[in-house]
């Protein structure tokens, strides 16, 4: 099952789309939003699951799904933690910045909690007054979660996550070490971060969903051109389980939290940081790994952060080369 949500006032209007992105029906005065769906999930999944038959067999009404209409599936959110689930990334990127990387990040997930009161739409532009601030786009997987208790094991949260999404948790990279030196963490440097134009339920990811972990690539372009295309299924040190049990650790997490994986990051077959498209590698779904490889090779970094006007997208492709969750498009303003 497919859900979106339609511009509409401050929480959008919540459809059930097709599974090819073509179609879309209203959800109802019953689930207005994505939030009041997941307010009542046993309630209202059963009647989006009868909308999702209709709408994919044509035998309700529907309308032609514009993913250019869609904010994110969440307009906004009563929490957004975003977690480093992929050390390999945490590992370089802290490199890039001279900073040593402690031996428990590979026990223990690393996490922040970002701004969640008023996402980007999947297509809305991302808004940079200063380009000295090192604009970075960041390629991830994403949950929402229903209500989640205190203490929660791993295995037991993976039963409470209700859809999937893909997010570009954008980043100023060259604010981040001024704020870490402050030692409370990102503020300044995380502004609103956009998600995929659609949610989905893990089952209609089928295999690719399996022990918390989405099996396939996540593919970024910059400009039109491939810049990654990391497998979010390999190298995840830490799968939504552990996440959301990290997350809940010592408190509760409402229904419509949302746990993202951190950016998908890959080793190369050597074991390495591995290489960019161009040279036949899996690439990187952020600027500041490219960065950091072109340091370690040849002394310095080359590829610039984003500037105004520059393009990306982020999409995830299923078995057939068929859009799963739709695409981020986005463009520096």
């Amino acid at each position: 099952m497919k859900l979106a949500s339609l511009r509409h006032g401050r929480d959008g209007k919540l459809v059930v789309v097709s599974d090819d992105l073509a179609w879309c029906t209203e959800a109802g005065p019953e689930v207005p939003t994505m939030q009041s769906a997941l307010d009542d999930w046993p309630r209202a999944e059963p009647r989006l699951r009868a909308l999702s038959e209709g709408v994919n067999a044509g035998s309700v009404l529907r309308e032609r799904f514009h993913e250019r209409e869609a904010a994110s599936p969440l307009p906004r959110a009563y929490q957004w933690a975003d977690g480093s689930a992929y050390v390999n990334h945490v590992d370089l990127v802290r490199r890039a910045r001279g900073a040593r990387m402690p031996e428990s990040f590979w026990t223990e997930p690393l996490m922040y909690q970002g701004g969640s009161d008023a996402f980007l739409g999947p297509r809305d532009a991302i808004p940079l007054r200063d380009e000295a601030w090192g604009c970075d786009f960041e390629a991830e997987v994403a949950v929402i979660v229903d209500d989640v208790e205190q203490g929660i094991g791993a295995a037991a949260a993976r039963e409470r996550i209700r859809l999937v999404m893909l997010v570009n948790d954008v980043s100023l990279r060259n604010l981040i070490p001024g704020e870490l030196e402050k030692g409370l963490g990102f503020f300044q440097s995380k502004p609103s971060s956009a998600f995929s134009p659609c949610a989905v339920t893990p089952d209609a990811l089928g295999e690719a969903w399996r022990e918390g972990k989405l099996h396939l690539p996540i593919l970024v372009a910059l400009n039109g051109a491939p810049f990654g295309k990391a497998d979010a299924g390999i190298d995840m040190t830490f799968d939504f389980g552990q996440l959301i049990a990290h997350a809940a650790k010592t408190r509760d997490l409402c229904a419509g939290t949302i746990i993202g994986s951190g950016t998908v990051s890959n080793r190369g077959p050597d074991g390495g940081p591995g290489k960019p498209v161009s040279e036949g590698g899996l690439g990187y779904s952020c600027i500041a790994e490219q960065r950091m490889i072109e340091t370690i090779q040849g002394g310095k970094p080359v590829t610039q952060f984003l500037k105004h006007g520059d393009r990306v997208e982020i999409e995830m492709l299923d078995a057939k080369r068929h859009s799963i969750f739709g695409r981020i498009d986005q463009q520096v303003a």
